[in-house]
């Protein structure tokens, strides 16, 4: 069981460290049209990029990255160089993406802090677990924990708080909660709900569906009979509110 929590709560921090603004540095343009459009594909919905440390610099100063991928080799100096000016502003995660792959090189970058080291020619499902294991350790503490009107929703311990209640949910709440946490305040059809809560045949599960439905509103609902957390939508499927939206 805990097995299947594990594997929600991460696809759910996943899908909210896609957010994260992420600069992209190489004096190629062409790598650069192929890293990020590898980085677009996968669902990262912020991706910038720059040819040189000056226009890297002047982004970085504007846009206030959340990650750096960089180049050692650029044209008016060098990924070490940028990495140290760019750690003066904030504390950056960075991983260099380069094609040179000597141990002194690896030394030099580790030791500015470089939280990881990819050498050109690279697999891009290979970057993209470096990128998101990078982002996974910098970001880890906002794992979600979701407020709704009368609770809230503690998705790493699978809980329910209310004052100084926890409530467990089962397997199934925390599969379906967590599709709608995924697209709170739009609506998840009915097919949508059953294909997460019980897989690739998710057909003949309708009624099933609608008495977790009335088991989750007992616990996240002031009332269950009037529900304003989660709602249904008629003839399409349901929607999560979340606090304040």
């Amino acid at each position: 069981m805990w097995y299947y929590y594990l594997r929600e709560v991460l696809s759910m921090e996943y899908d909210y460290l896609k957010q994260k603004r992420i600069l992209l540095v190489d004096d190629e343009e062409q790598l650069r049209e192929l890293v990020a459009s590898i980085l677009t594909q996968e669902g990262y919905a912020q991706v910038r990029t720059a040819g040189t440390v000056a226009d890297a610099l002047s982004l970085a100063e504007a846009w206030k990255p959340e990650l750096a991928i960089l180049d050692v080799m650029l044209p008016d100096g060098d990924g070490f160089e940028l990495l140290s000016k760019l750690r003066g502003k904030g504390d950056i995660p960075a991983l260099f993406l380069t094609a040179r792959g000597e141990e002194e090189d690896k030394f030099q970058g580790f030791g500015l802090g470089a939280d990881d080291y990819v050498v050109k020619p690279f697999l891009p499902r290979e970057l993209l677990f470096r990128i998101a294991a990078v982002l996974r350790r910098s970001y880890k503490e906002e794992c979600p924990r979701v407020k709704l009107a009368a609770c809230e929703l503690d998705f790493e311990r699978a809980e329910v708080l209310r004052g100084e209640e926890r409530l467990p949910l089962t397997a199934k709440e925390f599969e379906l909660l967590g599709a709608l946490y995924r697209n709170a305040g739009r609506i998840v059809t009915i097919d949508g709900l059953c294909e997460a809560a019980w897989g690739d045949n998710p057909y003949g599960y309708e009624n099933s569906l609608m008495a977790h439905i009335r088991r989750i509103r007992e616990k996240i609902e002031e009332n269950p009979s009037k529900p304003v957390s989660l709602l249904t939508v008629k003839g399409l499927g349901y929607k999560l509110v979340l606090a304040g939206k």
